[in-house]
């Protein structure tokens, strides 16, 4: 996806290049790809999603075979040592020796039994440097295996969560980057409410400017009176008060729009009206179904089950008695010669089970199952509820998109009608059959239609992007949402 960003990016500059050289011309489609190409949101998205598949990777390597190579070298000593004696006292002795050793192991975790199998070969060196004595003791071969017993197993849960976790995360990117076009949205109809503002403004102070005008002449011809002369003049400070507020908002939508989508050029930014219809067709299952697939939310509902079982499980694999069995195979030897501990190696075997076993604990294990499994059924609970605004939030939007929809059409039918009116009224009040007070009246309702106009569009694109994020569906091409 991030080639197609970059080409998409490259056309942009083009297109950007062939306008004014100080002005960009921006469709609303442009700007959101460049959020999703350029924001700090999307970059942050990205580190996330690079995090998670780290984590996931070191999940991975604890059911892949370890190799490790540990040892002491050297181990010199020269120090005095307490020695017991055959009656009972202490004497310090004096000792100067080396005890090398090195082991090279490999342990493999199985993850059904949480049980390890292990190997290992070992080469001791021992030097006393007082009595120039030297002893080698050698582990040509050993196989283990050590089994816990009855105690929980973390690497059985772990396969069952992790995953869901990893999914999870995957479909949070796809979320994340879904959202900085939701937020890209809001920041260009910002930006487009404010031009179009500054565009009604400047256009309403030459009309009033060009009717004081007729209106100057009608005074000197004594057909108006003084009072609509003043009423003229206090429309034209309000248009002029109006053309400098929309100004001002429109440098700082666009400083925001900049800042958000990382444009670093300092041009002048002029955005195309988005298309009012979308070629698209929404069914309230369709989107559900789409959602429940492909949310992370839908992932977690799972994955937070799954972890309220492993607490119970774990309480009680924790609740104090705990047993491992230990059992190895192999050969050793010990020579005074390196060349001799490989040779005819004698048997070496041990077979242990080590246990604890709680006599007496004040009920503390039968409290940490019962926590876990209040815990667990607080979960269930709190998952069905949030299945339930899950469902609800999709009903609302798809109901919310068709309405804007039908909003949108009878919003431009409105302005449309609005701006007709005005052109009316404006041709009867320069023939004089129209008081400067309707004149007014119908100013202000052109003006507001063509707010409401831009408005709807507003709201129409907004419920278009947070559908798109509530199902992660792309229902123009009928393909689910993906970025690599």
């Amino acid at each position: 996806m991030k080639p197609l960003f970059t080409f998409i990016i490259l056309l942009l500059s083009c297109k950007i290049s062939a306008q004014n050289n100080d002005t960009i011309l921006l469709t609303l489609q442009e700007v959101v790809l460049m959020a999703k190409e350029k924001s700090i949101a999307s970059k942050q998205a990205i580190t996330t999603k690079e995090t998670k598949y780290w984590l996931w990777r070191t999940y991975r390597s604890n059911y892949q075979p370890q190799l490790s190579l540990n040892g002491n070298l050297p181990a010199y000593t020269k120090t005095f040592n307490q020695v017991v004696q055959p009656n009972g006292t202490i004497l310090f002795q004096p000792v100067h020796f080396d005890n090398s050793a090195l082991n090279l192991s490999f342990s493999q975790s199985i993850a059904a039994t949480g049980g390890t199998i292990y190997g290992t070969t070992q080469l001791q060196r021992y030097t006393d440097f007082d009595q120039k004595n030297t002893l080698y003791n050698a582990l040509p071969y050993g196989i283990g295996y050590t089994q816990p017993l009855w105690q929980y197993n973390s690497l059985k849960w772990d396969n069952k969560i992790e995953p869901l976790k990893f999914n999870e995360s995957k479909q949070a990117y796809i979320e994340s980057m879904e959202q900085v076009s939701i937020n890209a949205t809001g920041y260009f109809f910002d930006l487009l409410i404010a031009q179009v503002n500054l565009q009604i403004a400047e256009t309403n102070l030459t009309n009033t400017l060009n009717i004081q005008r007729i209106a100057n002449e009608k005074l000197e011809l004594g057909k108006i009176s003084k009072n609509e002369i003043l009423q003229l003049q206090l429309e034209q400070l309000k248009a002029r008060k109006a053309a400098g507020m929309a100004k001002r908002d429109m440098e700082i939508a666009t400083l925001n729009l900049r800042s958000y989508t990382g444009l670093s050029s300092l041009d002048k930014i002029s955005l195309e009206l988005p298309a009012a219809t979308i070629n698209m067709n929404v069914e309230t299952d369709k989107v559900l179904s789409e959602a429940y697939a492909n949310r992370s939310d839908a992932i977690a509902f799972v994955r937070l089950a799954a972890e309220a079982k492993r607490d119970v499980a774990k309480a009680r694999g924790d609740n104090g008695l705990n047993a491992t069995l230990t059992a190895n195979l192999g050969y050793s030897k010990s020579a005074p010669s390196i060349e001799y501990v490989y040779q005819n190696p004698e048997n070496q075997q041990l077979l242990q089970m080590s246990f604890n076993i709680p006599i007496l604990d004040w009920g503390r294990a039968k409290a940490r199952i019962r926590t876990a499994q209040a815990n667990q059924q607080l979960t269930e609970y709190t998952i069905e509820q949030n299945k339930q605004i899950f469902v609800q939030q999709i009903v609302t939007q798809v109901t919310l998109f068709e309405m804007m929809k039908n909003q949108l059409v009878l919003t431009a039918e409105a302005d449309s009608i609005a701006s007709e009116k005005y052109q009316i009224a404006r041709d009867r009040y320069i023939l004089g059959n129209l008081s400067i007070t309707d004149l007014s009246i119908a100013f202000q309702e052109k003006d507001q239609g063509k707010r409401d106009y831009i408005s709807a569009l507003r709201d129409f694109w907004g419920a278009y992007y947070q559908l798109r994020y509530l199902s992660l569906y792309d229902f123009e091409k009928n393909e689910k949402i993906t970025y690599k």
